[in-house]
Parts: structure tokens; sequence; C-alpha cells
């Protein structure tokens, strides 16, 4: 561990991430063969989710063939750009000494960016570095947040929580990857605090929200919101429609309802002072709409 940057017992988390060629068709009896062209790390505090330091660079792979003349993704990595970039073995103990003894962090590290480091240290036959725990974010947040945000790509996640186009490259992606987990973990949050309103959509879909501008469809008909029939019953919906799940809308607040909905009010806060709990307060406001 590195006590010098590390709070008092607490291990720090390496985020790192890795770019590789993409191997052609192996042939038969042949592995895929991933050169890694770029390495990016970035510890943090775990208890303050502050950088305290950072490490990127591109690396010449043993064949240069590998890498596209012309960079068929947005990062950029051509064989121009990695051709004067040192060899593994002229960074390995660098990438060592940021690894190890770690908790390594990172999106689909465990089935990917694990095992090209493993590959690359075997490759100039030394001993790879060894976390002492994995956080792979793809698991973490597929199981915690869901796929609400559609897949679980890291460019499909930046792009939910607005925080711009993912770049692919290493050190850019290891510092998105940490805001992508600062987002869903400050939602995740919200929903702890106030469980009902605020996860509810996600646990059964959508909330279902009855208003006077919504149109509903009675025995393939569809009735509009300024028809004369819905605009004059206001009360109670027609019996046909109660068939279809119907929900009364909220009547328009006369002068004594105000006065009554105000005193039901007061005597409601009164009821929550004597708990401080919120949830306590939204389960007796609850009476209000009944």
């Amino acid at each position: 561990m590195k006590a010098s940057n590390m709070e008092k017992g607490m291990p720090e988390i390496v985020f790192f991430d890795i770019e590789t060629t993409v191997p052609s068709r192996a042939g038969a009896g042949q592995e895929k063969r991933f050169w890694v062209v770029e390495f990016g790390a970035m510890v943090i505090c775990p208890r303050k989710l502050v950088e305290t330091e950072s490490y990127c660079t591109l690396i010449r792979p043993g064949d240069l063939s590998a890498v596209p003349m012309r960079s068929s993704r947005i990062n950029g990595i051509t064989q121009k750009v990695v051709a004067k970039a040192p060899t593994f073995e002229e960074v390995a103990d660098k990438i060592y000494e940021i690894l190890h003894g770690r908790v390594w962090a990172g999106h689909n590290i465990q089935r990917f960016d694990c095992h090209r480091i493993r590959e690359a240290f075997a490759e100039i036959g030394r001993p790879a570095p060894e976390p002492i725990g994995v956080i792979d974010s793809l698991g973490v947040l597929s199981n915690k947040f869901g796929r609400r945000a559609g897949d679980m790509k890291m460019a499909t996640l930046a792009n939910y929580f607005g925080l711009g186009q993912q770049k692919h490259r290493s050190l850019d992606d290891v510092r998105m990857n940490l805001e992508v987990l600062k987002s869903c973990a400050t939602v995740l949050l919200l929903e702890s605090s106030l469980p009902g309103p605020l996860s509810d959509k996600w646990r059964n879909g959508s909330p279902s929200v009855s208003t006077r501008s919504r149109s509903i469809n009675v025995d393939n008909k569809k009735i509009s919101p300024s028809s004369r029939e819905e605009s004059n019953s206001r009360k109670s919906p027609p019996a046909a429609a109660a068939s279809v799940g119907y929900k009364r809308a909220v009547p328009y607040a006369t002068r004594s309802s105000i006065r009554q909905m105000t005193e039901r009010m007061r005597n409601i806060w009164y009821k929550a002072q004597s708990s401080r709990s919120l949830n306590n307060l939204i389960k007796h406001s609850h009476s209000i709409l009944r």
C-alpha cells in the first residue's frame, strides 16, 4: 500500500483504463492478440473522492503493424502516434507501482483490462501487479442502478448524465468513469432518502398520472379533453370509463374546501412535529388527497 498517499487505515483506489489494438481474426489454433497502446490511471482518496495522483502514457506495441495507419475510432491513436512511444517494458515499473497493492476500479475491467495487464507483464517475463480488491463499475451499476440509462456502456451512461462524449483515451475515460459513479450514487442516495415517490417509477415502470388534458379510450372511441361530456362531469367518471381504469381528477378547490384543507394540513403538521422523519410527514399528508 502507498502509505504516504492514503487516509489512515484506508487503502487507496486506482481507477485505470487501457486502449488496445483491435485484433484481426485469428487463424485455426491461434488466439486473438491484443496489444496495449495506451495506459491511464488515477489514484483517488476513498473518503473524499479526490485525485491524488495520475499517470498516462502511450505505448508502442511489439507489432506496429497491428495499429492502423488511420484510426477508425475517435481516439486518434495511429501508427504515427505510437511509433515513438515507449514500449510496455519501458513503462512497466511505473504501471506496477501505481497498480500494485491498491483497490483496482474501472468499467468492465474484470473481463478485459485486468487480463490485458497480466498478459502484458507475462509477455516481458515479469510478475504482474496484484490488487487488494476490485471494483468493476459495470457490475456495480448493473446491480444497483439498473438499465434505466439504456445499455451499460460508458458512453451511454455519460450521455445520460450529460457528461459529454466518451473520448476513448485512457485518462479521460478514467475520469469520466468516476463522474458517472458519482452521478449514479447521488441518484441512488436521493431515492433511498425518499423511497416511495422517487424510486417507485423504476420498480414499477413509468408512473401513471391522470390529468384533465389526457384523452382516454372507451370501447375503442377516443374521448378528447375538450369533449362536453368530460367538461360537465368533474365529480365522477362515466360508468364505462371506470372499467378501463379511469382515475378521477382532483376537483377544483372552493373557498370552503381550502379552509378545510388548511385546517387538515395544520393538524398534519402538528402530528409530524412529534417525529422528524420525512417518511412520517409524507404518510400523514396522504390524507389530504383522500
